[in-house]
């Protein structure tokens, strides 16, 4: 009586014909990596929450930003007239100034990420996969713009051409994009001796492909972490610009703008400081944690 011998063609055409056993992706994995940290769910689901209240909080509360009731000047948290964190000096209702500042904090947030990402990637990218003394120069010019104090070329910004939101976005994007830059650069000098880079180099594939089509691809891991460390960090840059005065102008306003009106007043009316900067601090603790998360979850060897 001989033993049946199984080849590994039958091993393969058994493993097709199970529904049951199927392949995983590395984004399939990530993902239940990430929904198993409950700090970062928990973070996400939370600023989830912020964002959606400042997006369509002040279209369904009854006040506006601007708008001034001399009968409730620095009016205390209370649900007369829906001021449920009360009023400013000027009779402002703080929940719907918190809501559009946060509005316009997380705008610039987004904004200046994403486009301090798009220059960092770009610049990386091209000097770690060129090299020489493109890569040399290139650099240096990084090395240069980690020198120059930021808040002196804010100042000068606001000063010459005034404040405006695109500008606020513009200074931060300036200085935000270099670690982005380095980071991008160290992962393209790991990439680019890699075989698929060698064989595009054979085929005739010009450099700018090269860098967008196969290089750029492989580092999404690493950018989404760095992108969800970036955010915190301009969020509260231009709370910190806002709160020197080279922010937004009034009556338009932010958390920085927020905070720095509650200093001046926290003796007497507490609530116009804790509010906005409670919901600052929770913003960005929360798009930390997320960063942890999804680092844990992208790159679980480097936990």
């Amino acid at each position: 009586m001989t033993a049946k011998r199984t080849t590994l063609s039958d091993t393969l055409s058994a493993a097709l014909d199970n529904p049951s056993v199927r392949g995983r992706s590395p984004w399939r994995d990530a993902r239940e990596r990430f929904f198993r940290n409950k700090a970062a769910v928990a973070s996400l689901v939370l600023l989830a929450l912020i964002t959606l209240a400042c997006v369509f909080g002040p279209m369904l509360l009854p006040h506006s930003y601007e708008d001034t009731d001399w009968d409730a000047m620095s009016l205390g948290p209370t649900l007369v007239n829906w001021h449920l964190f009360g009023t400013d000096e000027l009779g402002r209702d703080l929940l719907v100034r918190c809501l559009i500042g946060g509005r316009i904090s997380l705008t610039v947030g987004v904004l200046a990420t994403l486009a301090s990402v798009t220059l960092g990637i770009a610049w990386g990218a091209t000097a770690g996969f060129i090299g020489g003394k493109v890569d040399t120069v290139m650099m240096r010019i990084v090395d240069m713009m980690y020198a120059v104090p930021y808040l002196l070329i804010a100042i000068l910004m606001v000063t010459l051409l005034g404040r405006e939101f695109y500008l606020v976005v513009l200074t931060i994007t300036v200085f935000s994009w270099m670690d982005m830059a380095r980071v991008v650069r160290g992962q393209t000098l790991a990439i680019k001796s890699r075989e698929y880079i060698e064989a595009a180099h054979a085929i005739g594939v010009s450099t700018p492909a090269i860098i967008f089509r196969h290089i750029v691809p492989n580092l999404l891991g690493i950018v989404v972490i760095y992108t969800t460390v970036t955010v915190p960090g301009v969020i509260l840059t231009e709370s910190v610009l806002s709160f020197l005065g080279l922010g937004v102008q009034e009556p338009m306003t932010s958390w920085g703008v927020l905070i720095e009106d509650g200093t001046g007043v926290m003796e007497s009316t507490p609530w116009i400081l804790l509010f906005p900067a409670l919901l600052l601090s929770l913003t960005l603790y929360s798009a930390n944690y997320i960063g942890d998360g999804l680092r844990d979850a992208l790159d679980p060897k480097d936990r």
